[in-house]
């Protein structure tokens, strides 16, 4: 009988602890992904269309499960991780019980006040990460965590949804363009690149305020600056280079610049219309920020911020292409046909094949993360 050397018994240990931290980060994982899907049924009976689950409260809680629900939820794990510490873990755990509350017969403030702990504890989860840099990429990231928590709050205090889109919004935009200055710093950025960005994103947190305090003017104001962090992420964003790219360079800056543009839009139309709350104008700016913008961010990212939380790989293949193409498509018809001319059919159906290409990129990347690295790259 062989003794296993001790460098082989080593190793055994720690891919163990591999799969155990993994498998422990997957059930923080689950409810986010709970979050998605029934956000995603949530858009199904609101489209008027036949839907897995229908209850009336999965409508009122829609853009809530999908922002903080598995969004913030997302984030949060994903900052715990680089955190390395348990307590960091709060935050997570916190937004998904959240999300979960929210479709549960429990009393919905129950779930949203879960989401406005868990909010809070995201912000406290950015302190330390601070402390170790002091960077200012992280601290938009704070921000964002911050306009999170408020968005939470007034959800608490009996704010209607529409009104919370600035501050959800501001969440995801200032939490992105937060980690794209830290990756602009590749190309090495001149100071007074970095003060604009700075310039730009602290002008954005005042409108959100102001959104909500002074509407009329606020909405324009938070378009402009919207528009602003646009022109520099499009000025400075090293996806400009990388897009001339292969695999999954290319295909994570043709993600990163087709949200840009559905960011724009959005930042266009509150510019024009100012104050949006319900009709095609609404439909038009959530969606392009939390479909075209958002989702495109996280089919841009999921190669690299999944395997950092799970532990497990997530090679890119290019059929990753085809739920892509779909959103964007779909979205476009859903806007154009549906919002800005008024077809029902363009709109409806846009939003169905947005459902489908958010569901088929999850199957996709579940059977990529299952097969594995291809043998040719595991050769290289």
């Amino acid at each position: 009988m062989t003794t296993p050397s001790p460098s082989t018994s080593v190793a055994g240990v720690r891919r163990a602890r591999v799969v155990r931290i993994g498998r422990a980060r997957l059930v923080l994982l689950i409810p986010g992904a709970f979050a998605l899907l029934a956000g995603l049924d949530a858009a199904l009976i609101l489209l008027g269309m036949p839907a897995p689950v229908t209850t009336t409260r999965l409508p009122q809680v829609h853009g809530p499960l999908l922002v903080l629900g598995f969004v913030g939820t997302l984030v949060a794990l994903e900052r715990s991780v680089a955190l390395a510490r348990i307590v960091g873990y709060a935050a997570p755990l916190l937004l998904g019980l959240g999300a979960i509350a929210l479709v549960t017969p429990l009393p919905i403030t129950v779930g949203k006040a879960l989401l406005a702990v868990g909010s809070a504890a995201f912000v406290v989860l950015y302190i330390p990460l601070w402390r170790r840099s002091r960077d200012v990429a992280v601290l938009v990231q704070v921000l964002g965590a911050v306009l999170a928590t408020g968005g939470a709050l007034l959800w608490l205090g009996g704010v209607d949804v529409p009104h919370l889109l600035p501050w959800l919004a501001g969440f995801v935009v200032l939490t992105i363009a937060g980690e794209r200055l830290e990756l602009a710093r590749v190309a090495v950025l001149l100071a007074q690149a970095v003060r604009s960005f700075q310039v730009a994103c602290a002008a954005f947190l005042l409108c959100v305020a102001a959104s909500l305090l002074w509407p009329a003017v606020g909405y324009r104001l938070l378009g402009l600056s919207l528009l602003a962090i646009v022109l520099w992420l499009a000025t400075y964003d090293v996806a400009k280079r990388t897009v001339r790219g292969t695999g999954l360079v290319r295909f994570s800056a043709v993600c990163l610049l087709i949200g840009y543009f559905w960011i724009g839009c959005a930042g266009t139309i509150w510019t024009l219309n100012g104050l949006v709350i319900d009709g095609a104008a609404y439909d038009a700016v959530i969606h392009a920020v939390f479909l075209g913008f958002t989702m495109s961010m996280i089919m841009a990212h999921a190669s690299v911020i999944l395997p950092a939380v799970l532990r497990r790989p997530l090679p890119y293949r290019p059929v990753f292409y085809l739920p892509a193409l779909l959103l964007h498509a779909s979205l476009l018809l859903r806007l154009l046909g549906g919002d800005a001319w008024g077809n029902s059919a363009s709109w409806q159906w846009g939003g169905v094949f947005n459902v489908v290409a958010l569901l088929l990129f999850v199957v996709m990347a579940a059977w990529s993360s299952i097969r594995g690295v291809p043998k040719r790259d595991r050769a290289s």
